[in-house]
């Protein structure tokens, strides 16, 4: 389970993943790729977009200011 300020956040299997792979490497950036192979598997062949959407629903539910876009490189969690 997910809490935030106290509240369970109830987070769809890819997302716990997706946010487990940023919590794994804080404040590193994580690329497209990488998160593709990570969360979605080594035989995702979708498009590396999934991976946009997957973090825009993620900032809904865990805040926006928690998960950074480096642009040009991929995304980081902020510490």
């Amino acid at each position: 389970d997910v809490f935030l300020a106290g509240e369970r956040v109830a987070l769809t299997p890819t997302e716990l993943r997706l946010l487990l792979e940023f919590a794994a490497h804080p404040g590193i950036v994580l690329d497209r790729q990488t998160l593709l192979r990570n969360v979605w598997d080594y035989g995702w062949d979708g498009d590396s977009r999934v991976v946009d959407l997957c973090v825009q629903r993620l900032r809904k539910k865990i805040g926006a200011d928690r998960i950074e876009t480096v642009r040009g490189f991929g995304y980081k969690l902020r510490r």
